[in-house]
């Protein structure tokens, strides 16, 4: 495995656990998940 698939792996597991869905994290929106969503596309881009 290349680094860049180990980088997207552990990126698209901190998207999922971002993802406010206990009620502690209800409160945060969807700030956490946007901001590593918005990586995770960069990261894509400059992969493809």
């Amino acid at each position: 495995m290349s680094v860049g698939t180990i980088l997207l792996i552990i990126l698209i597991l901190a998207l999922i656990g971002a993802f406010p869905a206990w009620p502690y994290s209800s409160g945060w929106g969807y700030y956490p998940s946007g901001g590593i969503g918005l990586i995770l596309i960069i990261v894509l881009i400059l992969l493809l």
